[in-house]
């Protein structure tokens, strides 16, 4: 029952997937961050059998490339892309720590939150109806490693502050045992990814790692630690740059 139960909490927190609902206990959310990945697999799933629907369907590529954008938001309710665009303002700010603190909290929503926003959905969107086989089972890693690495952050980054979602489900956590499985969770993953996917999956990999270094680095130096809106953040950029990553590799090659 509690493992259903933890899968409840990932699933009714980080996606928009219907779930029963009921009062969290402390037990449940004990290995909440090990389920957050699960998220990503049913996207990298939807999106494989998408992209074999609208192949039979012979669904021009510009709006493959939209439907491949919008499917993590719909899957999702967009709850990373609400982080990543408060971090995009309070970055955007050049203040203090303290002073980007509060622009996380700020309910509103800012010009370079919006522009860059655009610019994400635009370039995503460019990305994926580029891609000769955008419904490779390989290139959903990168909806599942990016989990994978923002868990393994909540369990093991220092946080900025001792409230908000971050500090409850850090809190809530087995944090040393959940840090290794998701720890090895990433060896596997990246070594599939790099196995199935060659070239292009270790360019992915190399991405979102490179991303995750400089994660740890900003969270700490800009924000004085993690936060939810971090989270969100990270979880945007890290799979953008695998997408780059892996569009680069397949250009190099000649085959875009």
């Amino acid at each position: 029952m509690i493992f259903f139960r933890t899968i409840a909490v990932a699933f009714s927190m980080y996606s928009a997937i219907p779930v029963p609902q009921f009062d969290w206990e402390r037990k449940d959310m004990r290995y909440a961050m090990l389920a957050f990945p699960l998220v990503g697999a049913v996207i990298a799933l939807i999106m494989s059998g998408t992209a074999y629907v609208l192949d039979l369907m012979q669904v021009p590529e510009l709006l493959k490339g939209a439907f491949f954008t919008l499917i993590p938001v719909w899957v999702t309710g967009g709850i990373h892309l609400d982080g990543y665009a408060d971090t995009c303002d309070a970055c955007a700010s050049h203040r203090e720590p303290e002073k980007k603190q509060e622009i996380l909290k700020d309910p509103h929503i800012g010009s370079f939150a919006v522009i860059r926003l655009c610019g994400l959905f635009l370039l995503e969107g460019a990305l994926w109806a580029s891609l000769p086989h955008p419904g490779a089972l390989f290139l959903g890693v990168l909806f599942v490693l990016s989990r994978i690495q923002s868990a393994f952050a909540v369990v093991s980054f220092p946080l900025a502050k001792n409230t908000g979602l971050a500090y409850v489900f850090a809190e809530a956590s087995d944090r040393k045992n959940a840090g290794i499985i998701l720890a090895a969770g990433d060896i596997v993953i990246s070594a599939a990814a790099c196995f199935f996917g060659g070239l292009e999956g270790a360019a992915m990999i190399l991405a979102s790692h490179g991303v995750f270094a400089y994660y740890y680095y900003m969270s700490r130096k800009q924000f004085g630690g993690l936060s939810g809106d971090l989270a969100g953040w990270f979880l945007v950029q890290a799979e953008k740059w695998m997408l780059i990553a892996a569009a680069a590799v397949f250009y190099l090659k000649g085959v875009l």
